[in-house]
């Protein structure tokens, strides 16, 4: 099943997606239960509630405005670094090229604040030119965590996985690199497009699916999670080691080659740049990039 996060009519609520994906049908859930978005879903279905029916008819998904399925995570994402066999390659030419960490015993693990989640439409504001001036896109699938725990072992670990949804883990380079840690060049407002719903997955095998990237209809990334350095349960094990994952935690498994870091010469984003994603099974996200 589909379930996104939508606005209609002055109010936030959660909808099950139509197969044909030409319409949208909002879930029979408490007042107010939408504010969250699928977060209060997810939690429900963790509580050991039910995913319950729909009301009301269903919406031309065109005439409604898709937001983020998680609009405010409860804390921030977890991300993966370099994560994808030919993006590290690609990177270890890069400016990454002295970086000595060993990335083939354990996965580099970094993390995106809440507030720069936005919907799988909507922009994303470049900085001023002094906050920087090397804007990349990264493509990622990110595993939707319906079950909570803590050291998880990765022979159970899918059975903590709600579903999947689409995050472009965009990032300033340049605030990456100066500061080292990663938190503060990836976290700036607006840098989490995130959607365009949630696929359950019990729909979509995350660790056989394809991944792709165009911006302004050049085709830059196309890999299959295949490809991943660390899989799935991996990922999630790592990050539930001695750290309890609740519902609806959110875990960007990497991005593929393609980059516009590892392009010779770089080729960095600019305000009118789109930036559109798809992933096998998921559906797609497209945000414009715009000028403060």
């Amino acid at each position: 099943m589909r379930f996104a996060t939508f606005s209609h009519g002055g109010r936030r609520l959660v909808g099950q997606v139509a197969v044909d994906g030409r319409t949208i049908t909002a879930l029979d859930l408490p007042t107010g239960s939408g504010d969250r978005g699928m977060l209060s879903l997810i939690e429900r279905v963790a509580a050991g509630g039910k995913i319950p029916g729909t009301t009301g008819a269903a919406l031309a998904l065109d005439s409604v405005q898709l937001e983020a399925p998680i609009p405010v995570p409860r804390r921030n994402l977890w991300c993966v670094g370099r994560n994808y066999h030919a993006h590290a390659k690609e990177l270890s030419a890069s400016v990454f090229k002295n970086n000595t960490a060993d990335t083939t015993s354990w996965p580099i693990i970094f993390s995106k604040v809440p507030e720069s989640v936005i919907g799988p439409t909507a922009a994303v504001v470049m900085p001023p030119a002094e906050v920087s001036t090397q804007i990349d896109y990264e493509a990622e699938l990110t595993i939707v965590i319906g079950k909570g725990g803590r050291n998880i072992p990765r022979e159970k670990a899918m059975s903590h996985v709600f579903g999947y949804t689409i995050i472009n883990d965009v990032t300033a380079r340049d605030v990456q690199i100066r500061h080292q840690q990663w938190d503060l060049g990836k976290s700036f407002d607006t840098f989490c497009p995130m959607g365009p719903w949630i696929v359950t997955a019990d729909e979509l095998n995350g660790s056989d699916t394809r991944v792709r990237c165009w911006v302004n209809g050049d085709l830059r990334q196309d890999a299959l999670t295949t490809d991943l350095i660390f899989d799935l349960p991996s990922l999630i094990e790592t990050c539930s080691r001695g750290i309890t994952l609740y519902p609806g935690d959110l875990i960007a498994t990497g991005t593929p080659s393609g980059v516009g870091m590892g392009m010779t010469p770089p080729r960095w984003l600019q305000a009118g740049d789109s930036v559109r994603i798809a992933i096998d099974g998921l559906g797609e996200i497209e945000n414009r990039f715009v000028d403060a």
